[in-house]
């Protein structure tokens, strides 16, 4: 089986959901070996799996990974191949970004069964906000782009799509009947979490890429709005690391708020430590000003039980509420309304151990190990075929 991920300790995009993906593979006993082609990073090599054999081959902005993936394919000819894509997997720069996304389909060119599980429809992204274009008419060509990288990514034998709205835009909009649901899946088949508020500081936690739409500097100001209301024994962690295209974000946004008290930057967060950090929070937040789809960081909530507040953008509330997730809800880039938010559930813990548990049964319902059986199944049919 061959897989096309990003991994950590790189820090490009989907590298959390490639570590589980491979991982979950790697023990299914219908899967023999795992071959994967990871990014290429200075960050050291990835975690070591049983079954699984890891070649860095492909670098985010490269205009060389569409032929590089290819030639590896050709040389080792796996019985199918899993893309985990979204539409800046391969890079921020245009052209490099679109020819990695050629790579799909050119495997199905070669003989060899592809399956991409796509997280994101460009269709859904708001291209300026998310740092793709800096102007309306740019933002148009975008989209157009956007849309004919899709009818190219669907030239892959079979494309899955996290979000039930997803399959039916696409093929709605689209035409296509090679689209089928693949739920993100729990990371973890972990026990039942406690839902109660961890002991010693409570702690507001943010976690992911940071920079374009996923910015903290909102969040920042509603926690010191927090401090001025008179709340104590209060801590803000702001966990992970710039995202590939807002390089240095971080470090200015720690430079400008050093005199804060009780703010923590954790910097890139190995996955040992994870666990610890969403249990040790009490809430979690996600100061976003727009979103591209499914929410990995939430499932990772969820699956500690912890209560989340959460932006209200329109797609984005259908997305989680038809996933079975739950939260407060405040006004994008509006501190005052996140504040609320966050001393709504502080104030009350019933609600936030009620929000734990609904997304924790979110989180938990489908784990990752039988959305592979889904993708094995599909897979099989291909090579039959």
């Amino acid at each position: 089986m061959g897989v096309v991920s990003a991994l950590p300790p790189g820090r490009n995009s989907l590298n959390e959901f490639g570590f589980h993906l491979v991982k979950h593979l790697s023990e299914n006993s219908d899967v023999s070996a795992v071959y994967v082609m990871a990014d290429r990073t200075d960050a050291g090599p990835p975690p070591a799996m049983p079954k699984v054999v890891t070649e860095a081959c492909w670098e985010f902005n490269s205009l060389g990974n569409l032929f590089s993936l290819a030639r590896k394919i050709r040389k080792h000819r796996p019985d199918g191949v899993l893309f985990n894509l979204q539409f800046a997997t391969f890079g921020d720069k245009r052209l490099a970004g679109a020819l990695g996304l050629c790579a799909p389909a050119v495997v199905r060119l070669l003989g060899v069964p592809s399956i991409v599980i796509l997280h994101n429809l460009a269709d859904n992204v708001d291209m300026q906000d998310a740092g793709f274009a800096d102007s309306k008419m740019m933002a148009a060509i975008m989209r157009l782009a956007g849309r004919i990288l899709t009818r190219v990514l669907l030239r892959a034998d079979l494309v899955g799509l996290t979000i039930p709205r997803y399959v039916e835009y696409v093929r709605d909009r689209y035409g296509a009947e090679n689209v089928f649901l693949a739920p993100h899946g729990a990371f973890e088949n972990i026990d039942e979490p406690s839902f109660d508020i961890p002991e010693g500081p409570r702690r507001i936690l943010a976690f992911g890429k940071w920079g374009t739409y996923k910015t903290v500097d909102v969040l920042i100001q509603a926690y010191q709005q927090l401090i001025e209301r008179g709340y104590q024994n209060l801590e803000l962690v702001i966990a992970g690391t710039d995202s590939p295209n807002s390089a240095g974000y971080l470090a200015g946004i720690a430079d400008a708020n050093r005199e804060v008290p009780g703010l923590v930057f954790t910097g890139y967060v190995d996955e040992a430590d994870v666990a610890p950090l969403f249990s040790s929070s009490t809430v979690v937040a996600f100061p976003y000003t727009s979103t591209t789809g499914s929410s990995g960081v939430l499932h990772q909530a969820g699956s500690y039980g912890r209560a989340v507040v959460l932006p209200r953008i329109g797609d984005f509330l259908e997305v989680i509420e038809e996933e079975g997730f739950c939260g407060e809800y405040f006004t994008p880039e509006d501190a005052s309304s996140l504040a609320d938010s966050l001393a709504t559930v502080l104030d009350d813990p019933a609600r936030c151990r009620e929000i734990g548990e609904q997304n924790f049964a979110a989180a938990a319902g489908i784990p990752m190990s039988e959305v592979i059986d889904w993708y094995l199944i599909h897979l099989k049919e291909l090579v039959k075929a």
